[in-house]
């Protein structure tokens, strides 16, 4: 199948790479020059314009966007709508609010243009491992790219899961139990590496991933991360959030639905960006007024 695709960041060049690899025809462009001519050199057809991109595409053409959600992925649809005409179709790959899915369809269908949006995860190792692809949108566009789906994801791992927007909400709510996860993880962790006992994290974190009930590919990350400095020196315990999370957080709070440990897992993001937490200095202020506590002075 021949499709354009914009954005050759870290996972859309893999997911480029992917698609060359399953004998799909790819005109790919990117803002940087230097990324297009990169993948040009493996395969695919180079595009250094939208223009370009949509005129070497088979009528109707099919364009993926992969870039960041938001204004870019806005800016980039107003673009590409110079160019194309009723009959041609839209996905967007990138980490959209659903909110702007359930805008941006009726929009789109008002000019005859057929949008799909894909929730993608898989990250840097989807182009071996594949990536597992939530996708929404009316039946029969989506029916139509199903070629490229399956080509990008691994067995299995493909599936339409309702109608516009729907493939981003469940990315969303992915995403939100990713946080809780991850959460978990690194809290056992620390208390494991506080612990009086020597243990070397990276062996627990391989036997876990045998007939454990907390194995997961998560744990093998860990297990990687661990390998050779289990201490982490190298690291700073910033953690950033990308979105989803908070949306997951308030599509919570918007249907009464109760997600305490979600919840916990972005509030900790946040504290993780402090390097000198004013709450925690309040704390302490109050532990020393009322109990004479010990406090440390700068």
């Amino acid at each position: 199948m021949r499709i354009g695709f914009i954005g050759l960041g870290r996972m859309g060049a893999n997911m480029v790479r992917r698609l060359l690899r399953d004998k799909h025809e790819i005109v790919a462009y990117n803002r940087t020059a230097e990324k297009t001519k990169e993948i040009a050199g493996e395969g695919a057809d180079g595009a250094f314009s939208i223009a370009e991109l949509v005129g070497k595409l088979e009528k109707p053409p099919a364009v993926w966007i992969m870039v960041p959600a938001g204004d870019a992925t806005e800016a980039q649809i107003e673009e590409l709508l110079e160019h194309l005409q009723p009959g041609d179709t839209i996905i967007d790959g990138g980490n959209t609010n659903f909110h702007d899915d359930q805008r941006r369809h009726p929009e789109l269908k008002k000019k005859g243009i057929e949008y799909i949006d894909a929730g993608v995860s898989g990250g840097i190792w989807g182009l071996a491992n594949g990536f597992c692809l939530m996708v929404g949108g009316d039946p029969e566009p989506v029916k139509r790219l199903e070629p490229v789906f399956l080509s990008l994801a691994p067995k299995d791992g493909y599936l339409h899961v309702g109608g516009p927007g729907a493939g981003h909400y469940v990315k969303m709510v992915h995403n939100g139990i990713e946080y809780g996860l991850m959460q978990a993880y690194a809290e056992g962790f620390e208390i494991m590496h506080a612990s009086d006992y020597t243990l070397d994290l990276q062996k627990i974190s391989t036997l876990w991933n045998h007939g454990s009930v907390v194995r997961s590919w998560l744990l093998e990350l860990a297990e990687r991360a661990f390998a050779g400095d289990q201490d982490l020196k190298h690291l700073k315990g910033w953690v950033a959030d990308s979105g989803e999370g908070r949306w997951t957080v308030q599509e919570a709070i918007d249907k009464d639905v109760p997600a305490p440990v979600i919840t916990l897992s972005l509030q900790t993001r946040f504290r993780s960006r402090q390097d000198d937490s004013y709450g925690a200095k309040v704390l302490a202020a109050l532990r020393n007024e009322f109990g004479g506590h010990a406090v440390k002075t700068e």
